[in-house]
């Protein structure tokens, strides 16, 4: 099992039966792929969707927030962006799950840009971050150079500030209560002093710290 699957078969124990979720491009949109049984969830696109189905049964004519093809559900709706960002920014969705940068021991988020390098544009997360009623960070450790993702404070541009719930990595749950960063779960074979070694930013263990559970492959429908 790789880094990516990890991330997503455990963010997805995190999603509740009936939520309106939000799934950010790239690792997000594996969450959908390993929801528990009797949990079904409505998916809901910045670009004008409440009900996208599974990438694996796409539609030719339609494209989720990434520009992926994509399915669609019954009962699905489709409407322009003003009313779509018009749920996200009246706290309509319940959960967002994006990607990340970097993420810092305040809480805060960065996303969207490398300065330097050319971005399309920041997309819906901005308003995501703000508007949905939980935000949950998918992103590896650490970057490619082996160095640590998670900060004392981000360096790049913030896309939001004091805005993340919880954060999942392959190696570990954290989550931002109290003003604090919480260790609260560790990967399989992974100890706190390997986490710690990986992780630039402070946190404090949880004293009912556990095993990271995984999901099991499902998928939407």
């Amino acid at each position: 099992m790789n880094a990516k699957e990890k991330i997503a078969r455990r963010v997805a124990l995190e999603l509740r039966d009936g939520a309106i979720v939000n799934l950010g491009i790239g690792l997000p949109t594996k969450v959908a792929d390993y929801l528990p049984e009797g949990i079904h969830i409505t998916l809901q696109s910045e670009n004008g969707f409440l009900g996208l189905g599974p990438i694996t049964e796409p539609h030719q004519d339609l494209v989720n927030a990434g520009g992926q093809l994509c399915g669609i559900l019954p009962g699905a709706a489709m409407f322009d962006s003003a009313m779509s960002f018009a749920l996200i920014r009246g706290g309509h969705v319940d959960t967002c799950v994006l990607g990340g940068l970097q993420v810092d021991q305040h809480a805060n988020l960065a996303n969207w840009v490398i300065p330097g390098k050319m971005v399309p544009g920041m997309g819906g997360a901005m308003d995501l971050v703000t508007g949905a009623r939980q935000v949950i960070i998918a992103m590896e450790h650490c970057a490619k150079d082996g160095s640590s993702k998670i900060l004392p404070n981000c360096t790049l541009p913030l896309t939001a500030l004091n805005a993340v719930d919880m954060l999942v990595t392959e190696l570990a749950v954290f989550r931002f209560k109290e003003g604090k960063m919480w260790l609260t779960e560790h990967a399989e074979g992974v100890s706190v002093e390997e986490i710690a070694q990986k992780t630039a930013a402070e946190f404090t263990v949880d004293p009912e710290l556990h095993l990271m559970p995984m999901g099991a492959e499902r998928g939407l429908v």
